[in-house]
């Protein structure tokens, strides 16, 4: 005697490797977000600082004692760029965005207040489509509806 397949089980089998890398999609796309909002703080108020640390030495003239200690500043927000920049690429390409996009998030990480007002924006459309790429998935094999 044949059975006939159970529509519910075909279909869920069916959908099963596509559920599980738009899981790992989501996954993925989530820390990448996290990464960015991170790096986005840490690299605007680095900036600010160095800004500080400018207005300091070139209007100010302060003392040679107290620029001393601040001759880290330019070469930690330098770095901190760097790792900026990993993240906004890594966010960039996992939610594959225009060119355009890429740009924009790179020049915020030398244009004072910029980060964290384009933070804002690319942290709400980001999880926007995480969001709807996660509603989207089909439901576990098994799992009650």
């Amino acid at each position: 005697m044949t059975t006939q397949p159970d529509p519910a089980t075909a279909t869920s089998a069916t959908a099963g490797p596509r559920a599980a890398s738009t899981a790992t999609w989501v996954r993925k796309a989530t820390g990448s977000l996290k990464r960015y909002r991170v790096m986005a703080w840490v690299t605007g108020v680095m900036l600010l600082v160095l800004c500080v640390e400018m207005v300091l030495k070139y209007v100010v003239h302060a003392p040679e004692s107290v620029m001393g200690a601040l001759e880290w500043i330019p070469f930690a927000h330098g770095w901190i760029y760097v790792v900026y920049l990993v993240t906004v690429f890594d966010l960039w390409s996992t939610l594959r965005w225009k060119l355009g996009r890429l740009v924009t998030m790179a020049l915020a990480g030398v244009v004072p207040v910029m980060s964290f007002v384009l933070e804002r924006r690319v942290h709400a459309q980001a999880q926007a489509r995480i969001d709807a790429a996660a509603s989207a998935r089909p439901a576990a094999p098994g799992a009650a509806a």
